[in-house]
């Protein structure tokens, strides 16, 4: 008999760029893991700090003023992608030592299978990507 294949699970949201945006973010994402039956999975924990260390990248950095972010969250059995979308210039990297802050997207290579940087017409696109057992 022939398996059906199931077409990915897909939510996305816009937001402000606004300092409680990364926790709205983040209850968003809970309530699509919820909905997935993913929110008790051992991974859901590393997605929510993963999708507040990105949406916070995007405000600080990559959200011009009057502009706001896209979270767009991909889910197909195999694997769980967030990806946060902004419309500001330059390329974020990760740092190692010196800085104070900025060891967002150190968190998100640790906790993450994958992660990368995507150029888009306007702006980029900033993902991560969860394999899933």
């Amino acid at each position: 008999m022939n398996e059906t294949t199931r077409p990915p699970l897909l939510r996305e949201r816009f937001f402000r760029r606004e300092r409680r945006s990364a926790q709205a973010a983040r209850r968003f994402t809970a309530e699509a893991l919820a909905g997935w039956g993913l929110a008790d999975t051992a991974r859901a924990d590393d997605v929510l700090l993963c999708v507040s260390e990105l949406v916070t990248n995007a405000l600080l950095h990559g959200v011009p003023p009057g502009r706001q972010l896209r979270l767009f969250l991909r889910y197909d059995v195999s694997a769980l992608v967030v990806e946060v979308h902004d419309s500001g210039g330059g390329v974020p990297r990760v740092v190692h030592d010196g800085d104070e802050g900025g060891r967002g997207l150190l968190l998100v290579a640790a906790l993450s299978d994958k992660w990368g940087v995507r150029e888009r017409e306007l702006g980029k696109a900033v993902w991560c990507e969860f394999a899933w057992p």
